[in-house]
C-alpha cells in the first residue's frame, strides 16, 4: 500500500492501490444515471474478426484511451499506440494517448453522460472508485485468450495471480499492467561490508537492529505519508506465516481478524524494535522520500518494506554501488504454514475498457498490444520494473540488482503468490496512517494498535451503506 495524494509523482499505481479512492457514496453509482453497461461490448463500430484483429476493430476508427500520469508516465501507452497504428491489419485506425493525474474528476462527467475512453489507466489517488463503475466495463477475459503480437496466447505468458487484483465477485473487469514485488530492500554492498546476513525471519531482527546501532545506524526509517507501508509489511508476513487462516478473514471484515496469533507475533516483535531503539524516530514528521532518502542515499538504516517501484521513484537518490536488492517479506519464524518461497506479488496499474465506450474493441486492441513481447520489454527496460509478462527481463535485469532480485523472487514464488484487497477496496488507508504513525513512534503497544484496527474493520463492516465483496 503507498500514500496517496504524495505517490502520485512515483509510480502510476496507486499501483495494486488504484482503488483507495472511494469517491462516491458506496450507496450510489454511476450506473444509475448512465446508460447501462455489463460487458456487452456491443457499442462502437464494427470490423472483421481475423487472427491479426481479434476483437474486430473497425478500419479508420479512433480510439480514445486516458492514461493516469504518474510515475510510470504515459509514454508506454504512447509506443504501444504506435506498433498499433502500424499493424496492417488495422487499416487506418488512429490512437488518441492523454494523461490525466485526475482520472475521478476528469472521467466521471464522461461515464454519466455516456461517453467514456475506450481504455482507462485507473490509477493514482485520484481514481474512480471500483464500485461506482464495475457494471459498466467490460470483462477482459478475452483478452488474455487472444493471441499477443507474436502467435501466443497471452494468458500463457503471464505470471500467476495477476488477474485476482481485477477480479470482482468472480469477473475480470480490470487488467492490472505492472508486477509489483512486496518485500523489504536493502543495500548488499552495506550488508557485505559489514559482513551482516540477510533475515530469513522476524526472530532474526532483533539481533540485527542491535548490530545495526553498533555502527550508528537503525534497523528501519519510516515516513508520515508512508507508514502504512507497514502494515503491509505485517499482514504480508502473518499471511506468509498462517496463509488464508489470516488473509481471508481480514479481506472480509471479520470479527476479531486483528488478533489472529500470526499478526500478534509479528507486532509484537516490531514493538520490541521499536522500544530497543532500532526503528528511526519522527518518522511521523518526515515526509515519505525524504525518509526513503535517509535510507537510501545516507544510508541511515539498514531495511526498508516498499514494493518493487522503489527503485525506480529514488534512482535520483540512491548512493552510489548501493547495490539495492529485495527479499520477500519474512515469516514470524520457522514454522510458516506456506510453501518456502511464498510472497504477496500483484499486478498493478489497472486498465480497463468500459463498455459504453466509443470504440470497445480498440480499447481491447491497445491491451493486446501493450502486451506483446516488444511493447513489455520496453516498459521494463525504461521503467526498471517487469510487467505481468514473463521472460521481458534479462537476468542482468538490465544493469539493475534490485531487478533481479525481483525476477529470483518471483520464480522462487511460482503459483504461490497472493494479494491483499480489502484495505484499498474500501478506502481504509487515510484512517490507518494515524494509528501507524503512532504505533511506529512508540506511542502505543500491540493490545491498543490491535483495538483500534479492529474498530476501524469493525464499524466498515457494520455500515449497511458500504456494499461489501466476498473476497476468497
Amino acid at each position: 500500500m503507498e500514500p496517496n495524494e504524495a505517490s502520485i509523482s512515483r509510480r502510476g499505481l496507486l499501483r495494486g492501490a488504484a482503488a483507495a479512492a472511494m469517491l462516491l457514496p458506496f450507496g450510489m453509482t454511476l450506473a444509475s444515471c448512465a446508460a447501462p453497461g455489463g460487458g456487452g461490448g456491443n457499442a462502437g463500430p464494427k470490423g472483421e474478426v481475423t487472427a491479426d484483429n481479434p476483437f474486430g476493430v473497425a478500419a479508420n476508427s479512433k480510439v480514445d484511451a486516458v492514461i493516469f500520469n504518474g510515475g510510470y508516465g504515459v509514454d508506454y501507452v504512447e509506443n504501444a499506440a504506435k506498433i498499433m497504428e502500424g499493424n496492417e491489419a488495422l487499416e487506418g485506425v488512429t490512437v488518441k494517448v492523454s494523461p490525466s493525474t485526475k482520472i475521478a474528476q476528469e472521467l466521471q462527467p464522461r461515464f454519466v453522460g455516456g461517453n467514456p475512453p475506450d481504455l482507462i489507466d485507473n490509477s493514482g489517488a485520484n481514481s474512480i472508485g471500483w464500485n461506482t463503475i464495475l457494471d459498466q466495463l467490460e470483462e477482459l477475459d478475452d483478452v488474455l485468450d487472444a493471441k499477443n503480437l507474436e502467435g501466443e496466447t497471452i494468458r500463457d505468458t503471464l505470471f500467476a495471480g495477476v488477474e485476482a487484483p481485477g477480479t470482482f465477485d468472480g469477473k475480470f473487469k480490470a487488467l492490472n499492467y505492472v508486477m509489483t514485488v512486496y518485500g523489504i530492500w536493502y543495500s548488499a554492498s552495506l550488508f557485505e561490508q559489514n559482513g551482516w546476513k540477510v533475515p530469513t525471519s522476524w526472530q532474526d531482527l532483533p539481533a540485527l537492529g542491535a548490530a545495526a546501532k553498533e555502527k550508528g545506524k537503525y534497523l528501519f526509517l519510516w515516513g508520515k505519508e508512508a507508514a502504512t507501508y507497514y502494515q503491509t509489511m505485517v499482514v504480508d508476513s502473518a499471511v506468509i506465516q498462517a496463509g488464508d487462516d489470516v488473509r481471508i478473514p481480514l479481506e472480509n471484515l471479520e470479527e476479531g481478524c486483528w488478533s489472529h496469533p500470526a499478526i500478534q507475533g509479528v507486532l509484537e516483535v516490531l514493538h520490541e524494535l521499536i522500544t530497543s531503539g532500532y526503528v528511526k524516530p519522527g518518522g511521523s514528521g518526515t515526509q515519505f522520500t525524504e525518509a526513503q532518502a535517509q535510507w537510501s542515499n545516507k544510508q541511515e538504516a539498514l531495511l526498508y518494506p516498499s514494493g518493487s517501484w522503489i527503485e525506480n521513484e529514488m534512482k535520483s537518490q540512491t548512493a552510489e554501488g548501493f547495490k539495492m536488492m529485495g527479499i520477500a517479506e519474512l515469516p514470524l519464524d520457522g514454522n510458516q504454514s506456506t510453501p518456502k518461497g511464498t510472497m504477496r506479488a500483484e499486478a498493478g496499474e489497472p486498465f480497463i475498457v468500459p463498455s459504453n465506450s466509443k470504440n470497445p474493441a480498440g480499447g481491447k486492441e491497445l491491451l493486446r498490444t501493450m502486451l506483446s513481447k516488444e511493447s513489455a520489454t520496453a516498459f521494463a527496460k525504461e521503467k526498471l520494473a517487469p510487467t505481468i509478462v514473463k521472460g521481458t527481463v534479462p537476468e542482468d535485469g538490465f544493469g539493475s540488482t534490485a531487478l533481479q532480485s525481483q525476477g529470483k523472487l518471483l520464480a522462487e514464488a511460482g503459483e504461490n503468490v497472493f494479494t491483499i484487497k480489502s484495505f484499498n477496496l474500501y478506502g481504509m488507508n487515510s484512517d490507518q496512517l494515524p494509528i501507524w504513525n503512532s504505533f511506529l513512534d512508540g506511542k502505543m503497544d500491540v493490545a491498543t494498535i490491535t483495538k483500534q484496527l479492529q474498530d476501524l474493520t469493525d464499524k466498515i463492516r457494520n455500515d449497511d451503506s458500504v456494499t461489501k465483496i466476498e473476497i476468497k
